[in-house]
This record gives structure tokens, sequence and C-alpha cells, in this order.
């Protein structure tokens, strides 16, 4: 029987690239089609995702260059890849959402725990570039139509391919959270979505509170564990 960490990098590795040039100049990228990301990406899938539980998706709106661009996983810089265990020789430039992750997976146990039970991902699986600096999908409305049946087809199959618990999401980011109700509507994937501040605005203004929004994700995400 194949596992989580099998069905997640089949599918990331084979994800397509936009059929068609994106409107405004983005451009998508797949950090899945390079070998380090994908060598990195690899191991820490056959260390946390070896069983064949459903998981709980944590989903942000698409992956950026420094963080998931590097290391291949969602919300994990090359600082908090090392302290899982994964060695690599990337800069330690410390990204602010992998900073906040960090500190709520370390706050529920630590990897193995918590990756045993969620996912952390996107709802659009690749990295969006603007003159080479990370870009939203929803950015721009042209952006987001351009993308829609993409985004539409990287939940679906994560969902019912890779292996996404049914009962509940989260998704990452109050705006994040508008295209996230949509979509869902659309496709009826997730019984219920709980909408949560995005790491990066909770990093970048409201730092002082860190403590308390570590606890607000960590009671939210105890309560979806025990569904």
């Amino acid at each position: 029987m194949s596992t989580f960490a099998d069905r997640l990098l089949s599918f990331l590795a084979t994800f397509p690239l936009p059929s068609a040039p994106l409107p405004e100049g983005v451009v998508a990228v797949s950090p899945y089609q390079q070998p380090e990301p994908l060598r990195l990406l690899t191991q820490f899938a056959q260390r946390y995702y070896a069983t064949n539980r459903p998981r709980v998706a944590l989903l942000g709106i698409n992956p950026g260059r420094l963080g998931n661009g590097r290391t291949g996983v969602a919300f994990t810089d090359p600082t908090a890849l090392a302290a899982w265990g994964i060695d690599n020789d990337l800069p330690r430039r410390r990204e602010p959402s992998s900073e906040f992750v960090q500190a709520v997976i370390m706050a529920m146990g630590g990897p193995q725990m918590f990756y045993e039970h969620f996912f952390l991902g996107s709802l659009y699986s690749l990295v969006l570039l603007k003159n080479d600096l990370n870009y939203n999908f929803y950015d721009s409305p042209a952006v987001t139509q351009a993308l829609w049946p993409d985004i539409q087809q990287s939940v679906q199959q994560m969902t019912t391919e890779v292996g996404l618990a049914r009962h509940a999401a989260v998704c990452l980011g109050r705006r994040n959270g508008q295209y996230f109700q949509r979509l869902n509507g659309e496709l009826q994937l997730f019984d219920e979505l709980h909408i949560l501040d995005h790491p990066r605005y909770l990093m970048q203004y409201k730092r002082r509170a860190l403590a308390e929004n570590v606890a607000r994700y960590r009671e939210i995400l105890e309560s979806i564990k025990k569904g």
C-alpha cells in the first residue's frame, strides 16, 4: 500500500506548469522539478509522511521562493528543515512564516507528532514570481482567473489522490480564505474550514503577541485533530 509520502511526492513532482503564459509577466516555477528541492522534500516526506493516515491540510496561498522554493517543504526554510533533521547546505536566511510555523509545531510536541496528523501546503502548488519577486495568485484578478482551473486541480488532487482528511481544513490567511471558501463551495471537498491569520502577517504585525497567537493556532489544531 502506498504511503502519504509516496502519493505526495508523485503529485508534486508531476504537477504541471500553466499551459499558457500568465498575464502581467507572472511566471510559475516548480521547485519539485529542480533536483535539490525534490531531494530535500523526498527525505522530509519519507521521514514524516511515511504512514497512510489522512492528514488535515493547512493551506496557504502559493509557495514562496526563499522557503518552499528552496527546501521543497511548505512553510519550512533551510534553518527549520535542519532543525527537523534534514541536513542541507542552503543559506540560513530565516523566513518569517517558517519561524511562526516552527513555533506552532514545537508547541504541539515537535515535528514527528505534528506531521502525523497535519499537512502543510498551498492552494496553488507552484511558486509564482513577477520580476523575480514573490507573487500571490490573488494579486491580480487576471492571474487569479487564468490560474483558477489549476488551483481547482491542485486542491482536488491533494484531497482525493494524496489523501487529505475531509472533516476539516485550515486556511492560512484571511484574504486567502475568500478564495478557499469559493473553491470549497465549488468542489465540496471539506466539511468545515477554519480561517486563521497568515503566519507572515502575525510575525510582521503581531510579533509581540507571538505566544498568544501560537496558542490560538494550537487550540484550533488540537480541536481538529481530535475531530
